[in-house]
């Protein structure tokens, strides 16, 4: 029997990615009762492959314990585009179906600051032109609503 493909999404952080997955389904049954992979074999493992631009990197294999689970790859470049895909493996079964490559590119502290920046910038404007727009409305100079006196005319 074949594993695989689990299911992966992966989002940017700081400087990394964080990678969630979770087990592919399995059609076996026990007394009507859908089994996971969890309860099939007693110790399955995960291996996630990291494409960059320099290839592809192999992470270690770390031994799984829930049906959805997530793990953070640390220390990447900022702006940079990652890809990963994810193998489960058993004992038992030789055969194991990667995972689609999923494509995020990981954060920047700059990149968030800059994001924060803009939005207080936008904020400060509105605030700004609304203010200098009522000034000139106070003042006559737009908006004007009373016709000017006939002898003025």
């Amino acid at each position: 029997a074949s594993l695989g493909p689990p299911e992966v999404n992966v989002s940017s952080c700081v400087n990394c990615i964080n990678v969630t997955i979770k087990l592919p389904t399995s059609h076996v049954r026990n007394n009507e009762k859908l089994l996971s992979l969890l309860d099939i074999y007693q110790e399955l493992h995960y291996g996630i492959t990291l494409k960059t631009l320099d290839g592809e990197h192999k992470r270690l294999s770390r031994r799984i314990k829930e049906e959805i689970f997530n793990t953070v790859i640390e220390e990447l470049y900022p702006n940079r585009n990652y890809c990963v895909s994810v193998t489960v493996t058993a004992r038992q079964s030789s055969h194991s179906i990667p995972s689609a490559w999923k494509c995020v590119t990981a954060d920047s502290v700059a990149q968030q600051d800059y994001h924060i920046v803009a939005i207080a910038g936008a904020i400060c404007f509105s605030l700004i032109l609304a203010g200098a727009v009522k000034c000139m409305h106070t003042g006559g100079y737009i908006l004007q609503n009373k016709s000017l006196p006939h002898m003025l005319v």
